[in-house]
Protein backbone atom coordinates (compact mmCIF):
# COMPACT_ATOMS: atom_id res chain seq x y z
CA UNK A 1 0.00 0.00 0.00
CA UNK A 2 1.04 3.15 -0.93
CA UNK A 3 1.77 5.79 2.16
CA UNK A 4 2.84 9.50 0.65
CA UNK A 5 1.53 12.47 2.32
CA UNK A 6 -0.47 15.32 0.25
CA UNK A 7 -1.85 18.37 1.61
CA UNK A 8 -5.39 19.05 1.00
CA UNK A 9 -6.18 22.65 -0.45
CA UNK A 10 -8.07 24.11 2.35
CA UNK A 11 -8.71 27.74 3.37
CA UNK A 12 -6.84 29.74 6.44
CA UNK A 13 -7.63 33.21 6.36
CA UNK A 14 -4.81 35.61 7.41
CA UNK A 15 -5.09 38.90 9.21
CA UNK A 16 -2.08 41.33 10.86
CA UNK A 17 -0.33 39.36 13.57
CA UNK A 18 -1.06 39.82 17.33
CA UNK A 19 0.20 42.71 18.68
CA UNK A 20 0.66 43.62 22.57
CA UNK A 21 4.46 42.87 23.97
CA UNK A 22 3.24 40.13 26.32
CA UNK A 23 6.32 38.77 29.46
CA UNK A 24 6.49 34.96 27.97
CA UNK A 25 6.73 32.64 30.72
CA UNK A 26 8.08 29.87 28.17
CA UNK A 27 8.93 30.29 24.61
CA UNK A 28 10.94 28.79 21.55
CA UNK A 29 11.70 27.66 18.66
CA UNK A 30 9.80 24.89 16.43
CA UNK A 31 11.99 23.09 13.59
CA UNK A 32 12.94 20.01 11.94
CA UNK A 33 15.11 18.69 9.57
CA UNK A 34 12.71 19.65 6.68
CA UNK A 35 11.55 23.18 7.96
CA UNK A 36 14.03 25.83 9.90
CA UNK A 37 11.12 27.60 10.95
CA UNK A 38 7.73 25.65 11.06
CA UNK A 39 4.64 27.89 11.54
CA UNK A 40 0.96 26.44 12.44
CA UNK A 41 2.34 23.30 14.94
CA UNK A 42 0.44 23.22 18.25
CA UNK A 43 2.28 23.40 21.25
CA UNK A 44 0.89 21.54 24.50
CA UNK A 45 2.02 21.67 28.15
CA UNK A 46 0.57 19.49 30.47
CA UNK A 47 2.31 19.90 34.71
CA UNK A 48 2.51 16.23 35.89
CA UNK A 49 0.04 15.19 38.31
CA UNK A 50 -2.56 18.28 36.19
CA UNK A 51 -6.01 17.31 34.56
CA UNK A 52 -5.00 20.33 32.43
CA UNK A 53 -3.29 21.14 29.42
CA UNK A 54 -2.44 24.62 27.82
CA UNK A 55 -1.85 24.75 24.68
CA UNK A 56 -0.09 27.72 22.18
CA UNK A 57 0.32 27.59 18.41
CA UNK A 58 4.01 28.50 16.23
CA UNK A 59 3.81 31.96 13.95
CA UNK A 60 4.90 32.64 11.16
CA UNK A 61 8.93 32.47 12.21
CA UNK A 62 8.08 29.15 13.54
CA UNK A 63 8.54 30.85 17.49
CA UNK A 64 5.59 29.75 19.73
CA UNK A 65 5.05 31.09 23.31
CA UNK A 66 3.46 30.83 26.50
CA UNK A 67 2.26 34.47 28.19
CA UNK A 68 2.79 35.18 31.89
CA UNK A 69 -0.29 34.04 34.44
CA UNK A 70 -0.92 30.88 32.01
CA UNK A 71 1.47 28.28 33.79
CA UNK A 72 2.75 28.04 37.14
CA UNK A 73 6.48 27.14 38.09
CA UNK A 74 7.12 23.51 37.48
CA UNK A 75 7.75 20.00 35.37
CA UNK A 76 5.62 20.41 32.37
CA UNK A 77 5.19 17.13 29.65
CA UNK A 78 5.53 18.83 26.21
CA UNK A 79 3.04 17.54 23.29
CA UNK A 80 2.64 18.75 19.63
CA UNK A 81 0.22 18.27 16.81
CA UNK A 82 1.62 19.04 13.14
CA UNK A 83 0.86 16.64 10.46
CA UNK A 84 3.23 14.31 9.89
CA UNK A 85 5.42 14.75 12.28
CA UNK A 86 6.08 14.04 15.93
CA UNK A 87 8.18 15.67 18.77
CA UNK A 88 11.65 14.50 18.63
CA UNK A 89 12.43 16.51 22.19
CA UNK A 90 12.82 18.10 24.69
CA UNK A 91 9.50 16.08 26.11
CA UNK A 92 9.48 18.20 29.45
CA UNK A 93 10.44 21.21 30.31
CA UNK A 94 10.91 23.19 34.10
CA UNK A 95 9.77 26.65 34.29
CA UNK A 96 10.49 28.33 37.36
CA UNK A 97 8.84 31.59 38.96
CA UNK A 98 10.92 33.93 37.71
CA UNK A 99 9.29 32.88 33.85
CA UNK A 100 11.44 33.32 30.73
CA UNK A 101 12.48 30.19 30.38
CA UNK A 102 13.54 29.07 26.45
CA UNK A 103 12.86 25.40 25.33
CA UNK A 104 13.24 24.98 21.27
CA UNK A 105 11.58 22.27 19.77
CA UNK A 106 12.63 19.89 17.29
CA UNK A 107 10.49 17.17 15.01
CA UNK A 108 11.01 14.58 12.98
CA UNK A 109 8.98 13.03 10.30
CA UNK A 110 6.21 10.75 11.54
CA UNK A 111 6.58 7.00 10.63
CA UNK A 112 2.86 5.58 10.67
CA UNK A 113 0.80 8.68 9.34
CA UNK A 114 -2.39 6.69 9.47
CA UNK A 115 -2.10 7.09 13.21
CA UNK A 116 -2.69 10.78 13.05
CA UNK A 117 -5.34 11.37 10.39
CA UNK A 118 -8.66 12.82 11.46
CA UNK A 119 -11.92 11.56 9.90
CA UNK A 120 -11.99 14.21 7.60
CA UNK A 121 -8.45 13.31 6.28
CA UNK A 122 -9.63 9.83 5.91
CA UNK A 123 -12.76 10.70 4.36
CA UNK A 124 -10.39 13.07 1.62
CA UNK A 125 -7.75 10.19 1.05
CA UNK A 126 -10.06 7.47 0.51
CA UNK A 127 -11.00 6.56 -3.02
CA UNK A 128 -13.84 6.79 -4.57
CA UNK A 129 -16.78 9.80 -5.11
CA UNK A 130 -18.54 12.04 -2.00
CA UNK A 131 -21.39 9.68 -2.45
CA UNK A 132 -19.16 6.60 -2.58
CA UNK A 133 -17.85 7.29 1.22
CA UNK A 134 -20.76 8.80 2.67
CA UNK A 135 -22.38 6.50 4.26
CA UNK A 136 -19.14 6.35 6.59
CA UNK A 137 -19.73 9.56 8.61
CA UNK A 138 -22.57 7.79 10.01
CA UNK A 139 -19.45 5.70 11.80
CA UNK A 140 -18.03 8.08 13.31
CA UNK A 141 -20.70 9.12 16.27
CA UNK A 142 -19.08 5.80 18.02
CA UNK A 143 -15.59 5.52 17.11
CA UNK A 144 -13.15 6.76 14.70
CA UNK A 145 -12.06 5.92 11.05
CA UNK A 146 -8.98 5.13 11.69
CA UNK A 147 -10.62 1.53 13.06
CA UNK A 148 -12.60 1.00 9.87
CA UNK A 149 -9.48 1.38 7.46
CA UNK A 150 -7.05 -0.34 9.42
CA UNK A 151 -9.37 -3.25 10.28
CA UNK A 152 -9.06 -6.88 8.81
CA UNK A 153 -12.41 -7.67 8.06
CA UNK A 154 -13.38 -9.26 4.51
CA UNK A 155 -16.77 -8.25 2.63
CA UNK A 156 -18.72 -10.75 4.17
CA UNK A 157 -17.38 -9.98 7.95
CA UNK A 158 -18.45 -6.32 7.22
CA UNK A 159 -21.90 -7.18 6.50
CA UNK A 160 -21.81 -8.91 9.71
CA UNK A 161 -20.37 -5.86 11.54
CA UNK A 162 -23.30 -3.38 9.77
CA UNK A 163 -25.68 -5.79 11.64
CA UNK A 164 -23.72 -5.80 14.73
CA UNK A 165 -23.18 -1.76 14.78
CA UNK A 166 -27.21 -1.06 14.17
CA UNK A 167 -28.02 -3.06 17.39
CA UNK A 168 -26.03 -0.31 19.68
CA UNK A 169 -27.51 3.13 20.69
CA UNK A 170 -25.77 6.31 19.88
CA UNK A 171 -24.37 6.72 22.90
CA UNK A 172 -21.73 3.66 22.63
CA UNK A 173 -18.14 3.43 22.20
CA UNK A 174 -15.73 0.63 21.64
CA UNK A 175 -14.85 0.68 25.16
CA UNK A 176 -18.56 0.78 26.57
CA UNK A 177 -21.11 -0.79 23.80
CA UNK A 178 -24.74 0.56 24.65
CA UNK A 179 -27.48 -2.34 22.86
CA UNK A 180 -30.43 -1.48 22.38
CA UNK A 181 -33.62 -3.09 23.68
CA UNK A 182 -34.93 -5.60 21.27
CA UNK A 183 -38.37 -5.61 20.34
CA UNK A 184 -39.46 -2.28 19.07
CA UNK A 185 -39.32 -0.32 15.58
CA UNK A 186 -36.37 1.17 15.95
CA UNK A 187 -34.58 -1.84 17.99
CA UNK A 188 -31.67 -1.52 15.02
CA UNK A 189 -30.54 1.98 13.94
CA UNK A 190 -28.58 0.64 10.61
CA UNK A 191 -25.56 2.39 9.86
CA UNK A 192 -25.64 1.67 6.20
CA UNK A 193 -29.04 0.84 4.44
CA UNK A 194 -29.64 -2.91 3.40
CA UNK A 195 -29.37 -1.72 -0.28
CA UNK A 196 -25.72 -0.53 0.25
CA UNK A 197 -25.02 -2.59 2.40
CA UNK A 198 -23.16 -5.45 0.09
CA UNK A 199 -21.40 -2.86 -1.94
CA UNK A 200 -20.37 -0.63 0.45
CA UNK A 201 -18.57 -3.83 2.33
CA UNK A 202 -16.61 -4.62 -0.46
CA UNK A 203 -15.93 -0.99 -0.70
CA UNK A 204 -14.11 -0.95 2.83
CA UNK A 205 -12.38 -4.81 2.52
CA UNK A 206 -10.81 -3.55 -0.47
CA UNK A 207 -9.58 0.41 0.68
CA UNK A 208 -8.35 -1.34 4.12
CA UNK A 209 -4.51 -0.98 4.84
CA UNK A 210 -4.55 -4.45 6.14
CA UNK A 211 -5.45 -5.64 2.83
CA UNK A 212 -2.32 -6.45 1.13
CA UNK A 213 -4.31 -6.73 -1.93
CA UNK A 214 -6.14 -3.53 -1.45
CA UNK A 215 -6.29 -0.41 -3.50
CA UNK A 216 -3.42 1.76 -3.32
CA UNK A 217 -4.15 5.37 -2.30
CA UNK A 218 -1.97 8.54 -0.92
CA UNK A 219 -2.72 9.93 2.64
CA UNK A 220 -3.44 13.18 2.73
CA UNK A 221 -3.50 15.80 5.47
CA UNK A 222 -5.11 18.92 5.74
CA UNK A 223 -2.45 22.22 5.84
CA UNK A 224 -1.30 23.28 9.34
CA UNK A 225 -2.93 26.36 10.23
CA UNK A 226 -1.55 29.95 9.41
CA UNK A 227 -2.28 33.58 9.69
CA UNK A 228 -4.65 34.35 12.46
CA UNK A 229 -5.52 30.19 12.52
CA UNK A 230 -2.22 30.82 14.66
CA UNK A 231 -3.64 33.38 17.58
CA UNK A 232 -5.38 31.26 19.74
CA UNK A 233 -4.54 30.05 22.99
CA UNK A 234 -6.69 26.20 24.22
CA UNK A 235 -7.05 24.99 27.57
CA UNK A 236 -8.12 21.16 27.86
CA UNK A 237 -9.67 19.90 31.14
CA UNK A 238 -9.66 15.82 31.32
CA UNK A 239 -12.37 14.16 33.49
CA UNK A 240 -11.54 12.20 35.77
CA UNK A 241 -14.16 9.04 34.29
CA UNK A 242 -12.14 8.10 31.04
CA UNK A 243 -15.27 6.58 30.10
CA UNK A 244 -16.80 10.06 30.10
CA UNK A 245 -18.34 11.55 27.15
CA UNK A 246 -19.27 15.10 27.05
CA UNK A 247 -21.66 15.51 24.21
CA UNK A 248 -22.88 19.14 25.35
CA UNK A 249 -20.62 21.38 27.11
CA UNK A 250 -22.16 25.03 28.59
CA UNK A 251 -20.87 27.78 31.29
CA UNK A 252 -22.88 29.05 33.78
CA UNK A 253 -22.54 33.09 35.16
CA UNK A 254 -20.00 31.50 37.67
CA UNK A 255 -17.50 30.14 35.25
CA UNK A 256 -18.27 26.76 35.65
CA UNK A 257 -18.63 24.27 33.03
CA UNK A 258 -21.40 21.59 32.94
CA UNK A 259 -21.53 18.81 30.49
CA UNK A 260 -23.96 15.89 29.95
CA UNK A 261 -22.62 12.44 29.53
CA UNK A 262 -24.13 11.04 26.38
CA UNK A 263 -23.37 7.24 27.63
CA UNK A 264 -23.42 7.52 31.45
CA UNK A 265 -26.75 8.34 34.10
CA UNK A 266 -24.22 11.92 35.43
CA UNK A 267 -24.24 15.31 34.80
CA UNK A 268 -20.96 17.04 35.61
CA UNK A 269 -19.64 20.31 37.00
CA UNK A 270 -15.83 21.55 35.72
CA UNK A 271 -14.34 24.42 38.26
CA UNK A 272 -12.46 26.07 35.23
CA UNK A 273 -9.89 27.58 37.35
CA UNK A 274 -8.95 24.44 39.23
CA UNK A 275 -9.95 21.44 37.37
CA UNK A 276 -12.07 19.67 39.74
CA UNK A 277 -14.96 18.22 38.26
CA UNK A 278 -17.51 16.91 40.45
CA UNK A 279 -20.32 14.71 38.81
CA UNK A 280 -23.78 14.44 40.04
CA UNK A 281 -25.70 11.10 39.41
CA UNK A 282 -29.00 11.23 37.26
CA UNK A 283 -31.57 8.67 38.51
CA UNK A 284 -32.15 5.73 36.08
CA UNK A 285 -35.93 5.99 35.05
CA UNK A 286 -35.51 2.74 32.65
CA UNK A 287 -33.03 0.24 34.29
CA UNK A 288 -33.07 -1.69 30.55
CA UNK A 289 -32.42 0.96 28.39
CA UNK A 290 -29.19 2.61 27.15
CA UNK A 291 -28.02 5.46 30.14
CA UNK A 292 -26.68 8.81 28.71
CA UNK A 293 -27.74 12.44 28.29
CA UNK A 294 -27.95 14.38 24.86
CA UNK A 295 -28.76 17.92 25.30
CA UNK A 296 -28.10 20.46 28.34
CA UNK A 297 -29.29 23.76 28.48
CA UNK A 298 -29.79 26.86 31.04
CA UNK A 299 -33.27 28.28 32.03
CA UNK A 300 -33.46 31.92 32.45
CA UNK A 301 -32.62 31.03 36.44
CA UNK A 302 -29.53 29.52 35.47
CA UNK A 303 -30.55 26.05 36.30
CA UNK A 304 -29.74 23.30 34.28
CA UNK A 305 -31.41 21.08 32.28
CA UNK A 306 -30.94 17.52 30.46
CA UNK A 307 -32.82 15.34 27.60
CA UNK A 308 -32.17 11.91 29.26
CA UNK A 309 -32.35 10.00 25.77
CA UNK A 310 -33.05 6.70 26.01
CA UNK A 311 -34.66 7.33 29.70
CA UNK A 312 -37.36 8.56 28.32
CA UNK A 313 -37.66 12.20 29.96
CA UNK A 314 -36.01 15.38 31.25
CA UNK A 315 -34.19 16.44 34.70
CA UNK A 316 -33.67 19.92 36.13
CA UNK A 317 -30.80 20.64 38.22
CA UNK A 318 -30.95 23.19 40.95
CA UNK A 319 -27.85 25.22 40.29
CA UNK A 320 -27.37 26.49 43.83
CA UNK A 321 -28.37 23.14 46.09
CA UNK A 322 -27.38 20.54 43.00
CA UNK A 323 -31.39 18.63 43.68
CA UNK A 324 -31.78 16.72 40.64
CA UNK A 325 -35.40 16.63 39.76
CA UNK A 326 -36.56 14.12 37.31
CA UNK A 327 -39.96 14.43 34.68
CA UNK A 328 -40.27 10.92 33.13
CA UNK A 329 -42.47 10.43 30.37
CA UNK A 330 -45.67 8.76 30.93
CA UNK A 331 -45.87 5.49 31.03
CA UNK A 332 -48.47 4.82 27.99
CA UNK A 333 -46.53 7.12 25.93
CA UNK A 334 -43.51 4.54 26.06
CA UNK A 335 -42.33 1.94 23.87
CA UNK A 336 -39.12 0.22 23.43
CA UNK A 337 -36.81 2.59 21.72
CA UNK A 338 -38.34 6.27 23.16
CA UNK A 339 -35.52 8.84 22.91
CA UNK A 340 -35.82 12.39 24.52
CA UNK A 341 -33.13 14.28 22.93
CA UNK A 342 -33.62 17.53 23.18
CA UNK A 343 -35.06 19.99 26.20
CA UNK A 344 -35.94 23.84 25.53
CA UNK A 345 -35.92 25.34 28.81
CA UNK A 346 -34.47 28.51 27.72
CA UNK A 347 -37.49 30.71 27.71
CA UNK A 348 -39.67 28.71 29.21
CA UNK A 349 -40.31 31.94 31.91
CA UNK A 350 -43.02 33.48 29.38
CA UNK A 351 -45.32 30.87 30.10
CA UNK A 352 -43.81 28.51 32.15
CA UNK A 353 -43.42 25.35 29.81
CA UNK A 354 -40.33 23.68 28.71
CA UNK A 355 -40.46 21.73 25.04
CA UNK A 356 -38.69 18.08 24.73
CA UNK A 357 -39.60 15.49 22.00
CA UNK A 358 -39.75 11.99 21.45
CA UNK A 359 -36.85 11.58 18.66
CA UNK A 360 -38.75 8.06 17.79
CA UNK A 361 -42.19 8.78 17.25
CA UNK A 362 -41.06 12.45 16.00
CA UNK A 363 -43.74 13.85 18.38
CA UNK A 364 -43.46 17.57 20.43
CA UNK A 365 -43.63 17.15 24.05
CA UNK A 366 -44.83 19.99 26.61
CA UNK A 367 -44.17 20.21 30.06
CA UNK A 368 -45.99 22.14 32.32
CA UNK A 369 -43.31 23.09 35.45
CA UNK A 370 -45.81 24.13 38.05
CA UNK A 371 -48.06 20.96 37.80
CA UNK A 372 -45.03 18.26 36.15
CA UNK A 373 -47.26 17.37 33.83
CA UNK A 374 -46.81 16.54 30.16
CA UNK A 375 -49.12 17.52 27.03
CA UNK A 376 -48.74 15.93 23.83
CA UNK A 377 -49.16 18.10 20.50
CA UNK A 378 -47.81 15.54 18.51
CA UNK A 379 -46.30 15.21 14.85
CA UNK A 380 -45.65 18.65 13.67
CA UNK A 381 -47.85 18.95 10.36
CA UNK A 382 -48.71 21.91 8.47
CA UNK A 383 -51.70 22.82 6.48
CA UNK A 384 -50.66 21.29 3.28
CA UNK A 385 -50.09 18.17 5.00
CA UNK A 386 -46.21 18.46 5.43
CA UNK A 387 -44.32 16.82 8.42
CA UNK A 388 -41.67 18.18 10.17
CA UNK A 389 -39.39 16.81 12.98
CA UNK A 390 -36.81 18.30 14.87
CA UNK A 391 -33.36 17.32 16.14
CA UNK A 392 -32.68 20.18 16.84
CA UNK A 393 -35.29 22.58 19.01
CA UNK A 394 -33.98 25.55 19.62
CA UNK A 395 -36.75 28.46 21.14
CA UNK A 396 -37.22 32.12 20.25
CA UNK A 397 -38.19 35.06 22.88
CA UNK A 398 -41.74 34.35 22.58
CA UNK A 399 -41.20 30.61 23.37
CA UNK A 400 -42.18 29.01 19.98
CA UNK A 401 -40.45 26.08 19.46
CA UNK A 402 -38.31 25.70 15.88
CA UNK A 403 -37.70 22.61 14.49
CA UNK A 404 -34.14 21.88 12.70
CA UNK A 405 -35.21 18.86 9.82
CA UNK A 406 -31.83 16.74 10.53
CA UNK A 407 -33.33 13.85 7.93
CA UNK A 408 -34.26 16.51 5.89
CA UNK A 409 -33.92 20.12 4.42
CA UNK A 410 -36.32 22.24 6.08
CA UNK A 411 -36.91 24.03 9.37
CA UNK A 412 -40.46 24.44 10.91
CA UNK A 413 -41.97 26.69 13.81
CA UNK A 414 -44.47 25.55 16.28
CA UNK A 415 -46.17 28.41 17.60
CA UNK A 416 -46.57 28.04 21.13
CA UNK A 417 -50.05 29.89 21.56
CA UNK A 418 -51.81 28.89 18.15
CA UNK A 419 -50.23 25.43 17.97
CA UNK A 420 -49.81 26.41 14.08
CA UNK A 421 -47.30 24.87 12.04
CA UNK A 422 -45.15 26.56 9.20
CA UNK A 423 -42.07 25.14 7.36
CA UNK A 424 -39.66 26.70 5.70
CA UNK A 425 -37.32 24.70 2.80
CA UNK A 426 -33.43 25.62 2.75
CA UNK A 427 -31.85 26.87 -0.30
CA UNK A 428 -29.85 24.01 -0.82
CA UNK A 429 -30.89 20.43 -0.97
CA UNK A 430 -29.44 17.52 1.16
CA UNK A 431 -28.68 20.37 3.66
CA UNK A 432 -29.38 18.59 6.92
CA UNK A 433 -30.14 21.04 9.42
CA UNK A 434 -28.83 19.87 12.81
CA UNK A 435 -28.60 22.23 15.39
CA UNK A 436 -28.78 26.12 16.27
CA UNK A 437 -29.25 28.96 18.35
CA UNK A 438 -31.31 32.33 18.43
CA UNK A 439 -29.07 35.40 18.48
CA UNK A 440 -30.05 38.78 20.13
CA UNK A 441 -32.16 39.82 16.50
CA UNK A 442 -34.22 36.48 17.06
CA UNK A 443 -32.33 35.37 14.29
CA UNK A 444 -32.13 31.44 13.98
CA UNK A 445 -28.24 30.35 13.52
CA UNK A 446 -28.21 26.71 12.63
CA UNK A 447 -25.90 24.01 11.18
CA UNK A 448 -26.06 22.48 8.13
CA UNK A 449 -24.79 19.01 8.67
CA UNK A 450 -25.36 17.56 4.80
CA UNK A 451 -24.04 20.64 2.85
CA UNK A 452 -21.22 21.97 5.09
CA UNK A 453 -22.23 24.95 6.16
CA UNK A 454 -23.85 27.70 8.06
CA UNK A 455 -27.59 28.51 7.99
CA UNK A 456 -29.33 31.74 9.28
CA UNK A 457 -32.78 32.31 9.15
CA UNK A 458 -34.53 35.45 9.81
CA UNK A 459 -38.17 35.51 11.21
CA UNK A 460 -38.56 39.12 9.83
CA UNK A 461 -38.42 38.32 6.68
CA UNK A 462 -38.87 34.80 6.59
CA UNK A 463 -35.07 34.42 4.41
CA UNK A 464 -32.28 31.97 5.07
CA UNK A 465 -29.13 32.87 4.43
CA UNK A 466 -26.25 30.46 3.69
CA UNK A 467 -22.18 30.05 4.07
CA UNK A 468 -20.24 26.96 2.84
CA UNK A 469 -17.68 25.87 4.56
CA UNK A 470 -13.97 26.16 3.72
CA UNK A 471 -13.20 22.99 4.25
CA UNK A 472 -14.54 19.51 2.90
CA UNK A 473 -15.98 17.10 5.14
CA UNK A 474 -16.88 19.57 8.31
CA UNK A 475 -20.26 18.03 8.71
CA UNK A 476 -20.99 20.87 11.33
CA UNK A 477 -23.55 19.83 14.00
CA UNK A 478 -24.07 23.28 15.93
CA UNK A 479 -23.83 26.34 15.60
CA UNK A 480 -23.60 29.50 18.51
CA UNK A 481 -23.95 33.29 17.60
CA UNK A 482 -22.00 35.83 19.95
CA UNK A 483 -23.30 39.14 20.68
CA UNK A 484 -20.49 40.86 19.03
CA UNK A 485 -21.49 39.27 15.45
CA UNK A 486 -19.47 36.49 15.42
CA UNK A 487 -20.85 32.72 14.77
CA UNK A 488 -19.22 29.46 16.02
CA UNK A 489 -19.47 26.04 14.96
CA UNK A 490 -17.66 22.88 15.03
CA UNK A 491 -17.07 19.92 13.00
CA UNK A 492 -17.54 16.21 13.77
CA UNK A 493 -14.98 15.11 11.41
CA UNK A 494 -11.67 17.51 10.84
CA UNK A 495 -10.86 18.32 14.46
CA UNK A 496 -11.60 22.57 13.56
CA UNK A 497 -13.68 24.71 14.91
CA UNK A 498 -14.92 27.58 12.76
CA UNK A 499 -15.49 31.48 13.31
CA UNK A 500 -17.68 33.19 10.86
CA UNK A 501 -17.27 36.67 10.70
CA UNK A 502 -20.84 37.61 9.39
CA UNK A 503 -19.89 41.48 8.62
CA UNK A 504 -17.56 40.45 6.28
CA UNK A 505 -18.05 36.73 5.16
CA UNK A 506 -14.48 35.95 6.40
CA UNK A 507 -14.16 32.48 8.15
CA UNK A 508 -11.51 31.60 10.78
CA UNK A 509 -10.72 28.03 11.31
CA UNK A 510 -8.68 26.49 14.51
CA UNK A 511 -7.16 23.06 14.55
CA UNK A 512 -8.22 21.42 17.76
CA UNK A 513 -5.07 19.96 19.88
CA UNK A 514 -6.21 16.79 19.89
CA UNK A 515 -8.73 13.99 17.83
CA UNK A 516 -11.58 16.03 18.78
CA UNK A 517 -15.40 14.52 18.21
CA UNK A 518 -17.23 17.70 18.23
CA UNK A 519 -21.02 18.11 19.08
CA UNK A 520 -22.57 21.10 20.92
CA UNK A 521 -20.49 24.49 20.80
CA UNK A 522 -20.97 27.21 23.12
CA UNK A 523 -19.65 30.71 23.76
CA UNK A 524 -18.84 32.40 26.86
CA UNK A 525 -18.87 36.08 26.98
CA UNK A 526 -18.16 37.08 30.04
CA UNK A 527 -14.32 38.14 29.17
CA UNK A 528 -13.09 40.94 26.87
CA UNK A 529 -14.22 39.57 23.96
CA UNK A 530 -16.16 35.29 23.43
CA UNK A 531 -14.24 32.38 23.67
CA UNK A 532 -15.62 29.07 22.34
CA UNK A 533 -15.92 25.70 24.83
CA UNK A 534 -16.69 22.18 23.04
CA UNK A 535 -16.77 18.55 24.53
CA UNK A 536 -14.58 15.88 23.33
CA UNK A 537 -17.01 13.33 22.84
CA UNK A 538 -14.66 10.46 22.24
CA UNK A 539 -11.80 11.95 24.38
CA UNK A 540 -13.64 12.45 27.93
CA UNK A 541 -12.20 16.57 27.60
CA UNK A 542 -13.61 20.22 27.82
CA UNK A 543 -12.17 21.90 25.54
CA UNK A 544 -11.80 26.16 25.97
CA UNK A 545 -10.65 27.71 22.60
CA UNK A 546 -10.01 31.55 22.99
CA UNK A 547 -8.54 33.79 20.29
CA UNK A 548 -5.84 35.99 20.37
CA UNK A 549 -6.67 38.50 17.69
Amino acid sequence: MKLKTILLATSFFTVAGFTGAQAQVLSGQVSSGQEAAMEGVLVGLRQEGSNITTTVVSNEKGEYSFPNGRLEPGKYNVTIRAAAYVLDGPKSVEISGSGGAKADLKLNKARNLAAQLSNGEWLASAPGSDRDKAFLTGCTSCHTLQRIFTATHDAAEWEQVFIRMGRYSPGSTPIKPQPLVTGGARSERPRVPAAQAKAAAEYLASVSLANPDGKEFDLKTLPRPKGVSTKVIYTEYDLPRKEAQPHDVIVDADGKAWYSDFGNQFVGELDTKTGKVTDYPIPVLRADQPKGALDIEFDSSGNVWLALMYQAGVAKVDRKTKQVTTYPYPTEWLNYSTQTSMVSPTFSHVDGKVWANNQETRENYRLDIATGKYENLGISKDLRGKNVSGYGMPTDNSNNVYMLEFGGNSIGKRDAKTGEITIWPTPTNGSRPRRGRFDEQNRLWFAEYGSNGIGMFDTKTDRITEWVLPTKWESPYDVVPAKNGEVWTGSMHTDQVTRLDTKTGTMTQYLMPRTTNIRRVFVEESGPRPTLWVGSNHGASIVKVEPLD
